[in-house]
């Protein structure tokens, strides 16, 4: 196999540097480590996690495009990174270590290329594939629906709660019902469809404003965090965790070679963990446009609380932000709560 090939983004942050030895907390997507005591096991998490980057040598896109995603497929890759945690988490839970992990490697193959993943980002809304049962949304202009996830999350539903009844037509349709709900078994139609939630924000003009740090800090210590995309420009990573005033992130900026399933049908997946210590980058060196990315694994268990109120109350992000909480889009009904 040859060698990786590191780009100029990769050698410029330093991140081969040992992890440090501090007191301060270590928080990496909702588990807390100390640094001085449990440094083997920040190491192992970090590990665990999918890391995607740039590929070479991969079948040619649309037949005749690019074999390379090579300074231009970060953010794709970052995107890869986040579905591919909501993957292990769902699947494998988020205590999951890295041994073997040839079934999941081998369904991000197939499903999250980066030709796949280039169709599911022109997408604004989109319903994930069968296999993964996930549901994917993007808050877009600034705003959560809450209609729009319940939608996602229970596609056999309508307004009233009727099973695969036709609902307004802003959404796509499948033999009266919603796309992808025919398919599902019947005994899985009770089920709330586990959710991945972008939240794109800015946190400042041209550099983060100090006062949503803390708050954004405050993001990776939820059980519920899948991290943030951010990163400079042109330059996109994948942060999952903080330490001090630094933030700890996987970096796509290495190409390596595309891996094919040998003749058993498994996986060499060695290149897709991180197996150096973690990169950091100062809080403030980030651009201030981001992407807080959450999971909700069902409904809330107390039917007096609303699905928003829960969802705005576990993200303290959306508490400081001009970012709101609806039921509806507005021309329907009100809001539930502004995060003003």
């Amino acid at each position: 196999m040859d060698a990786a090939t590191l780009t100029y983004d990769t050698l410029g942050f330093g991140e081969f540097e040992d992890f440090p030895e501090t007191s301060e907390p270590v928080w990496i997507l909702g588990k807390e480590f100390n640094a001085l005591t449990e440094k083997e096991d920040i190491l192992s998490d970090v590990t665990s996690r999918l890391w995607f980057t740039y590929r070479k040598n991969f079948p040619p896109i649309g037949g005749t495009g690019p074999t390379s995603d090579t300074g231009w497929g970060c953010m794709l890759r970052c995107g890869q990174m986040i579905l591919g945690e909501a993957l292990v988490c769902r699947h494998l839970g988020r205590d999951w270590r890295w041994e073997t992990v040839l079934n999941i490697v081998r369904l991000a193959l197939r499903k999250l290329t980066v030709l796949n993943i280039v169709r599911l980002a022109l997408r604004k809304l989109t319903v994930f594939d069968s296999w993964s049962r996930l549901a994917v949304h993007v808050a877009m202009d600034n705003t959560v629906v809450m209609e729009e996830i319940k939608r996602l999350c229970m596609p056999w539903l309508d307004y009233g709660g009727a099973a695969c009844a036709e609902p307004p037509g802003w959404m796509p349709k499948h033999n009266g019902c919603l796309e992808g709900a025919c398919a599902l078994a019947e005994e899985e139609t009770a089920l709330w469809k586990p959710l991945v939630l972008l939240i794109p924000l800015r946190l400042g003009l041209s550099d983060i404003n100090k006062a949503y740090i803390e708050t954004l800090k405050q993001c990776f210590q939820l059980p519920q965090s899948l991290g943030v995309i951010g990163g400079k420009p042109n330059s996109a990573h994948y942060f999952i965790g903080y330490v001090g005033e630094e933030l700890i992130y996987l970096d796509p900026h290495t190409t390596q070679p595309a891996v094919e399933p040998c003749e058993d049908s498994q996986v060499p997946d060695d290149t897709y963990h991180c197996q150096h210590p973690p990169c950091r980058m100062h809080i403030c060196e980030i651009d201030p446009s981001v992407a807080v990315v959450r999971t909700t694994e069902a409904e809330p268990l107390d039917p007096d609380l609303q699905w928003g109120e829960q969802v705005f109350d576990t993200l303290p992000i959306l508490q400081v932000f001009l970012l709101e909480v609806c039921n509806f889009y507005h021309r329907y009904t009100s809001t539930v709560r502004d995060g003003i």
